[in-house]
């Protein structure tokens, strides 16, 4: 599988050079921070396909959920080689609902998601407040998903970063910048402090700086940072504890094992700015007492900001570009890197020793937006 330089440190450039040198590679990965530094690290750490994409099943829920699916045996696989423990929690998900007239649309997704293996039911009444206590009784009705967990993102991150360096893959950290010199006859990047690195094959992962290769490249890489703002509360035992994810239709809320309850996400464009607002958070305090009554005596102790990298049509570019056979991009995962990074890993390994892809992997293609407009 020749020498591969893999650019970006998050929790899919870890987690695909982590597939790649298990499968004989020589892995460099480059990193302009720190590994995780960006949107892994701020990340909620949903796995939650069937909640956050409720429509119908486009390629993107298959992807999603064919992520979930390998997501038991990828965090166990991490866990044994870094050696490292984290937290992985099948708790199953809330969907709710607050009114009689949103049973249907609950219905119709839970019947066409029953299809994509779901068990999910709804919940009402008796059994919704014996399921989660704490719900507010404006909650008419919720959709129980028992597939879909967690994962606590900043530890899990560091394990895979571990597990990476036990398996072999060189990581460079704190490199500032690195910029793509050759791709065509074979790989050179530099770093800003003049260090040069060469290999066979280049995947890009750089998440909402993917963008910056396309004039290079040659073709238009339409990714762009949206900020996540995120607030978290402490959730000791006095409180009555969160036992599922629970997701309305302005947000989620979701207890880690550390005691904190964690409220996501609000939403803006502000470029590569990742300072926190009192407008952002107040978008989250404004709805989530509603869905939990006990958070009108609490105060967030802690609020973040992630960059989110998003693409035009909401799909990560996955694949080897054709006219640079050397190039293979992994970006512009949006929400769910989290949950998309071993499928994305499976993809591009696969991508990278030659094998036939699926009919729909094409809707994923890093080509499909056109040639770069160059001035």
């Amino acid at each position: 599988m020749n020498d591969w330089i893999i650019m970006g440190g998050g929790i899919v450039g870890l987690s695909c050079a982590l597939e790649l040198r298990l499968r004989g590679a020589r892995v460099q990965l480059l990193e302009t921070g720190i590994c995780g530094g960006q949107a892994s690290g701020a990340a909620a750490g949903m796995l939650a396909p069937y909640s956050e994409n409720p429509e119908y099943p486009d390629e993107f829920f298959m992807l999603c959920r064919e992520s979930l699916n390998r997501y038991p045996a990828w965090q166990q696989l991490v866990r044994e080689l870094s050696g490292r423990d984290f937290e992985y929690t099948a708790c199953g998900s809330l969907y709710a609902v607050y009114h009689e007239a949103d049973l249907l649309g609950l219905r119709s997704r839970m019947n066409w998601q029953r299809e994509y293996g779901s068990s999910a039911v709804i919940l009402q009444g008796a059994e919704l407040r014996e399921a989660e206590p704490g719900l507010s009784p404006q909650v008419a009705a919720a959709l129980w998903t028992p597939e879909e967990s967690h994962i606590y993102a900043p530890d899990f991150v560091a394990a895979l970063k571990d597990a990476c360096l036990k398996a072999g893959v060189l990581i460079r950290e704190g490199l500032e910048a690195v910029q793509l010199k050759e791709w065509e006859q074979g790989i050179k990047a530099v770093a800003q402090g003049g260090e040069v690195f060469q290999g066979d094959q280049l995947l890009v992962c750089t998440g909402a700086w993917a963008g910056e290769l396309a004039d290079e490249l040659g073709i238009r890489i339409p990714v762009q940072p949206i900020r996540g703002q995120i607030c978290a509360y402490a959730w000791g035992e006095e409180r009555t504890p969160l036992r599922h994810m629970v997701f309305c239709n302005q947000g989620y809320l979701v207890q880690k094992s550390n005691g904190t309850l964690v409220c996501g996400a609000s939403e803006d464009i502000a470029g590569f700015d990742t300072s926190v607002t009192d407008k952002g958070i107040q978008r989250l305090l404004k709805w989530n007492k509603k869905v939990l009554p006990a958070l009108e005596q609490a105060e967030p102790f802690h609020r973040w900001a992630g960059l989110r990298p998003s693409t035009l049509d909401g799909r990560p570019l996955l694949g080897r570009l054709p006219q640079a056979e050397r190039v293979l991009f992994a970006a512009g995962h949006y929400r769910n890197g989290i949950l998309l990074s071993p499928v994305t890993a499976a993809l591009a390994a696969d991508y990278a020793e030659g094998k036939e892809m699926q009919a729909w992997h094409e809707a994923f293609r890093p080509d499909r937006f056109g040639a770069a407009t160059r001035a």
